[in-house]
């Protein structure tokens, strides 16, 4: 057995593949070997010296040497997106590709007998593959892209190069309990930002759609739900009135426990 190679290894996965017919699966492997190709032309990447696995869906490549992790975080993402939205105009919502991006490096045997034996490669497909990573595509409908990133390369190349905003990824951790995986990784989804952090709950009785409830917020403010006010400046200067609904905290990217 040979030593193995430290490299950069890019998975991608289509999103809802299994769930085309026949023809729609034909189109969408033809679409996506074109976007990958027309990306790697653009930035100067040389797919051909790529070590690909196929799959029908999708692809695991190992990235030749001295390739820039620089460059395949920041910019192969970006590229990808812009190239599917022109190829996804005017597709019906199953007809369209959208992909689900992974990047992670580290060793990996390049003499396996059936693939690449190693654990960077286990990892990266399990990323890719991660509930939290297709939650983040589900929730922009319009991206075409979301990118999910190891720790560590998020540690050594996005936080201090910042060729992409750092405060635009959003930290989860990605867990696939019947594979016993869980890896803190990051998340990016070209030309959105991340949702906030779930807000914690109010100490207190839960609160009833009938009941006047007075929430008190940081900052001093008064916010009031579900009351009738009369009079001019019953309520007082500065204060905000709501009259009908209740606040809503937009989830993260995170799958439950």
């Amino acid at each position: 057995m040979a030593d193995p190679d430290r490299r950069i290894l890019v998975a991608v996965d289509m999103e809802s593949y299994s769930r085309r017919d026949n023809v729609l699966q034909h189109r969408a492997q033809l679409a996506f070997h074109e976007v990958m190709t027309t990306a790697c032309n653009e930035l100067g990447l040389d797919r051909a010296s790529w070590q690909i696995q196929q799959g029908g869906d999708g692809e695991l490549a190992i990235l030749p040497q001295g390739t820039s992790e620089r460059a395949v975080l920041a910019r192969l993402t970006p590229v990808l997106d812009r190239l599917l939205r022109e190829t996804n105009r005017g597709l019906s919502s199953e007809a369209r590709v959208r992909l689900r991006v992974g990047v992670h490096e580290g060793p990996v045997h390049l003499d396996g007998a059936n693939g690449y034996p190693g654990e960077a490669v286990v990892t990266v497909c399990r990323l890719v593959d991660s509930p939290e990573l297709k939650t983040a595509l589900r929730q922009f409908r319009e991206a075409a892209v979301a990118l999910i990133v190891s720790d560590r390369l998020y540690q050594d190349i996005v936080r201090h190069y910042q060729d992409l905003r750092p405060d635009h990824f959003q930290q989860v951790t990605a867990r696939i309990p019947d594979k016993e995986f869980e890896a803190a990784a990051w998340i990016y989804v070209p030309g959105e930002s991340p949702p906030p952090a779930n807000v914690p709950p109010a100490v207190g009785p839960p609160e009833s759609e009938d009941s006047a409830t007075h929430l008190r917020p940081a900052g001093g403010r008064e916010v009031f739900r579900d009351n009738q006010i009369r009079g001019i400046g019953a309520v007082g200067n500065g204060n905000s009135i709501s009259v009908s609904g209740r606040p809503r905290n937009i989830g993260s990217w995170e799958s439950p426990r």
